[in-house]
């Protein structure tokens, strides 16, 4: 287990050191993906914002003792369901904006020669689990918050 949280404090570190140069990247994924068009005509800014937070703070979500916890608490503080359903994002588009965000994690990381043992690769399993754990908790909490959102603002319970 010792190896894993070795491996796992690099994935954090990385993040939290590369956070502006990752959302950057997938900034540029997301807006020139044919599944998010959405985003393209939102501020930049305002898109990156949130991949920002959430880099920066994976590391508390990664090793929260209650992961979906921290996870809602996160997504609490950049408003991200609530700000992309204001801007009339489809939910599709916002869930697979999640999926480009937590790939991005994988490729910087690759192209950062974060794993370069093959003692890592074994211990990149659970990495890849914990992180993939974290963002299908964001993605239900998102579709869950759009769907209330959703009900109050057609009157519909």
């Amino acid at each position: 287990m010792h190896g894993v949280m070795v491996l796992a404090d690099r994935l954090i570190d990385l993040c939290a050191r590369h956070a502006e140069q990752m959302a950057e990247q997938w900034y540029q994924a997301l807006i020139a993906n044919p599944r998010t068009k959405s985003y393209k005509a939102l501020d930049k800014e305002a898109c990156q914002r949130h991949a920002v937070h959430i880099y920066k703070n994976l590391g508390r979500m990664y090793l929260a003792e209650n992961p979906y916890q921290a996870v809602a608490h996160s997504l609490d503080v950049t408003g991200l369901a609530e700000d992309h359903f204001g801007r009339g994002i489809p939910l599709d588009e916002v869930v697979y904006a999640l999926v480009l965000m937590r790939r991005q994690i994988w490729l910087h990381s690759e192209r950062q020669s974060l794993y370069v043992t093959p003692e890592d690769m074994s211990e990149v399993v659970v990495s890849i689990n914990r992180v993939t754990l974290l963002f299908d908790y964001a993605t239900h909490i998102v579709v869950s918050r759009y769907q209330q959102m959703s009900r109050s603002a057609t009157g519909r319970w």
